[in-house]
């Protein structure tokens, strides 16, 4: 696959915030709530100007992978649209992994810059004697309680050496937008590649959907390199909505914020809602100006419906992939008491089919795997020719769910065919532990299944055949290869893993014969 294609000025993704800043510069575009820094469409737009005239001075060509270890703040909005409107690929980085896994990511990307939060230096100063960033050669630092490492140079600066002007916008439509990555069942990182054009078509699909109106306010709580969190960012901009950025999630701030900002809506998981749900009525204070959430990555539970419900709050939940750029199916206000199990019906722009395993259409409520199309569809996994032809068929996506289509369109998800886990909003793939764990001295076999966890939503449990080791010693070993959320919370001792004839592990029975109930960390 070719990183540029061809150029369309008119879809230029980062051309949205000087269009945005042009028709409503003195609108609040941004508040980080912890810094308290408030900045407009216009000062974002400026700021961004001098980024992107800065790269580009220094070098930066199209089509070069640039990676973002950035906390949710002004930098990461200011880099994305700097570095969209010069042509360079994006790589968010998820900056809960581990130096080995973040080293991999540059690695496989070919990255050639990287922006880093000064809080992130210890893991920055680590990765950069890895071979595998060699081919990193400007690293910049946001923040200054530190003064840069002595291989970087200071965010603020180096955006000082550029012109406010603003940069003249060669890239689009086809060409690369970001490589967003996502674990497989593999064990090893796919790196998920979406355009300029697609990101484009997933904005307007949310945006015919939902609907968003100019200087409503949105809160969000999850980090930036999900696409969950950066397609509606996208999407705030297109439509003059104020972006209200959480550094790190906590409940009762959560609801101090909304009150003090006067939120209209919010983008949250089901471990935030229940977290949220806990503060006690009397410090919650004055939340009447919020309308709705949009709630993905799990199921929510029809009791937090329901009391979010009699708050005059709206729960919206939504089923997407990354390799929709977000959008799949949404529940509208109407029917989410009525149909608390179902993720909805697709986007404006969006198509959904349930297909049995001959790729025939099922029957109204029967299982099959849940199929998408639109415009949105990634253009597929980086490097990995095999992997995309296998997820893009015919124009759909197959994503590797299960799920059932009711006579009116709903969709309800029942299963993840690939095993994954959803922990408080995060992706964990088992056959990634199940490596870690059985490079392990001691270890024969290992299986890893996800456990209902009253706070998380689920849980990595192991199921291990090994000698003479402990069940911490088993988590203690794993804790230098994965990131903290990725720990299994529990490991059960067993005889043998049940595999079938081909040697897979059969997780079904697992499910069935194991269960803690005490899993809840």
């Amino acid at each position: 696959m070719n990183v540029m294609a061809h150029t369309d000025n008119q879809s230029n993704i980062g051309a949205l915030l000087q269009r945005r800043a042009w028709a409503n510069g003195d609108s609040e575009a941004y508040v980080g709530v912890e810094s308290g820094h408030r900045m407009s469409f216009a000062q974002l737009n400026q700021r961004a100007n001098q980024l992107a005239n800065a790269l580009r001075e220094d070098g930066i060509q199209p089509g070069q992978r640039v990676a973002l270890l950035l906390l949710n703040g002004s930098a990461f909005f200011q880099a994305f649209f700097a570095l969209a409107r010069i042509g360079a690929v994006i790589v968010p980085l998820n900056w809960r992994l581990t130096v080995d896994e973040l080293a991999f990511l540059c690695d496989d990307s070919g990255a050639c810059r990287l922006i880093y939060d000064v809080e992130f230096m210890t893991t920055v100063k680590a990765l950069e004697q890895r071979p595998e960033t060699a081919a990193i050669n400007h690293w910049l630092q946001v923040g200054e309680s530190l003064p840069p490492a002595d291989f970087a140079a200071d965010y603020g600066r180096f955006c000082e050496r550029g012109a406010i002007d603003q940069p003249a916008v060669t890239s689009g439509g086809d060409d690369y937008l970001f490589i967003m990555y996502s674990s497989g069942t593999t064990g090893l990182p796919k790196g998920i590649i979406h355009s300029h054009r697609t990101v484009m078509a997933a904005i307007q699909t949310i945006v015919a959907t939902s609907q968003p109106k100019l200087r409503q306010r949105c809160i969000n709580m999850l980090p930036m390199f999900h696409v969950g969190a950066l397609t509606p960012l996208l999407v705030n901009v297109y439509s003059g909505v104020t972006s209200v950025m959480m550094r790190a999630f906590d409940p009762q701030r959560a609801w101090q914020v909304i009150d003090r900002e006067r939120i209209d809506s919010g983008l949250v998981v089901p471990a935030m809602l229940q977290a949220m749900s806990t503060v006690a009525v009397a410090d919650r204070g004055d939340h009447s100006s919020l309308q709705w959430l949009l709630v993905g990555a799990a199921p929510v539970a029809p009791s937090l419906i329901v009391e979010y419900s009699k708050l005059g709050i709206q729960l919206r939940q939504v089923y997407g992939l990354t390799e929709t750029c977000g959008p799949g199916c949404m529940m509208d206000d109407s029917h989410g008491l009525l149909r608390p199990h179902s993720a909805g019906r697709s986007f404006f722009l969006t198509d959904v089919r349930i297909v049995d395993a001959e790729g025939r259409d099922c029957g109204r409520d029967e299982a099959g795997e849940v199929l998408i199309r639109g415009d949105h569809l990634m253009v597929g996994y980086w490097r990995r020719p095999e992997a995309t032809a296998e997820a893009l068929r015919d124009g759909w996506l197959y994503s590797g769910d299960i799920g059932s289509l009711d006579d009116e369109g709903f969709v309800t998800i029942l299963d993840r065919k690939k095993d994954m886990i959803i922990s408080g909003g995060e992706n964990i793939y088992p056959a990634e532990i199940e490596a870690v764990l059985l490079a392990q001295d001691g270890i024969e076999d290992a299986a890893v299944i996800g456990q209902p966890s009253d706070r998380w939503g689920e849980s990595p449990v192991a199921m291990v055949v090994a000698h003479r080791l402990s069940e911490q010693q088993v988590i203690d070993g794993c804790r230098q290869r994965l990131a903290a959320y990725k720990l299994p919370v529990a490991v059960t001792f067993v005889d043998h893993i049940p595999r079938n004839p081909s040697g897979k592990i059969l997780k079904r029975v697992l499910r069935e014969r194991y269960t803690r109930a005490d899993v809840e960390s």
